[in-house]
């Protein structure tokens, strides 16, 4: 549990985000400050894993879908872990430092992903540690690598596009995201107060609103065993499409040249003038009836848009088609186009 929750007004955030604070008292008021970027956000329940030795960045290049090789030091990307089938395992936020590869998890994740990844050793000169005991990750919205002198940071690329990859929503310049500064602070657990210092505190339920608002994928929250990164519209700062062979590397190449996927992810407009907003995994149907169409993935309490959502539906799912999740209804944004 994060000292952070001694905080005034600190209420702690269930689910994937128990341990951190969900907010301290005025989740609308930390959103504010959050977007104006005087606030910071306690993220110290994501796991942080470290990879040292000399073929640390051409093995983990060899493993996950984003170009690893030569990476300079203090530069942040995104990768991505995938089943032989191409179906999303776990979303690594990954930086050098010039002798160290630190990956961030999403919590509880660290210890799959160091036990993968010590299988996959083999003889490469490479040491895997799971540090989340040792290191704690700060959010905080700024959009600039770390300086020399200052504590690592991975800089969220979203939404790019970063590098050779393919875009299924808007190109950079439409979308909502673009211009959104977002990065994780890495610091020894014994300094996290000292490293927020004075600044203002925003809790989980401000920073998951503004990541729907952009419409940024979370690994474990908007995913399931069958998600692929196209889906969400994840090549477009995770993949890297004419690298060499990576587990689920022909899945990615055969839906990307072939045809669309199966599904895609929709952000939502939810009617708020109830009390009861609907829960991550409602179904979703139409709004005249009929089988399920989707399931809601993330729901949020935006401060100034009030109730949206990020869900995942059929493809072939009519745009302009208004859905219910229980007795709510949801007005559809193609994230990914059909």
């Amino acid at each position: 549990m994060s000292i952070l929750l001694q905080r005034h007004g600190a209420v702690e955030g269930t689910g994937v985000d128990a341990g951190v604070a969900a907010h301290y008292g005025n989740p609308n008021r930390e959103q504010r400050l959050l977007a104006e970027g005087l606030a910071v956000v306690d993220l110290s329940h994501r796991g942080v894993v470290t990879v040292t030795g000399p073929d640390r960045l051409s093995w983990l290049h060899s493993l996950t879908t984003q170009q690893l090789t030569d990476l300079p030091p203090r530069t942040s990307v995104e990768t991505l872990l995938l089943t032989p089938k191409g179906h999303i395992e776990h979303a690594l936020h990954l930086v050098d430092d010039g002798t160290t590869t630190w990956l961030t998890t999403e919590p509880g994740a660290a210890g799959a992903v160091t036990g993968w990844l010590e299988s996959m050793r083999f003889m490469l000169r490479v040491e895997v540690e799971d540090v989340s005991d040792r290191y704690a990750v700060l959010g905080e919205p700024v959009a600039r690598e770390a300086a020399e002198g200052e504590p690592l940071a991975w800089v969220d690329p979203w939404p790019g596009p970063v590098g050779d990859t393919f875009c299924y929503g808007p190109e950079a310049d439409d979308h909502p995201a673009t211009g959104r500064a977002w990065r994780e602070l890495l610091v020894p657990r014994g300094e996290l107060a000292a490293t927020v210092g004075e600044r203002p505190l925003a809790g989980t339920w401000a920073a998951e609103a503004l990541r729907v608002e952009a419409w940024r994928p979370r690994a474990g929250v908007d995913t399931d065993h069958r998600t692929i990164p196209h889906e969400l519209d994840w090549l477009r700062t995770a993949v890297h499409l004419h690298k060499g062979c990576y587990r689920g590397q022909e899945t990615v190449a055969r839906v990307k040249n072939l045809g669309r996927p199966p599904r895609r992810l929709v952000f939502l407009h939810l009617d708020g003038s109830g009390h009861v907003i609907p829960e991550p995994g409602a179904e979703l149907t139409p709004v005249e009836g009929g089988r399920a169409v989707g399931m809601l993935t993330t729901v949020a309490r935006h401060a100034e848009d009030g109730p949206i959502a990020l869900a995942l539906v059929k493809r072939n799912l009519d745009l302009g088609a208004t859905l219910l999740a229980g007795e709510t209804s949801a007005a559809q944004t193609a994230v990914v186009a059909p």
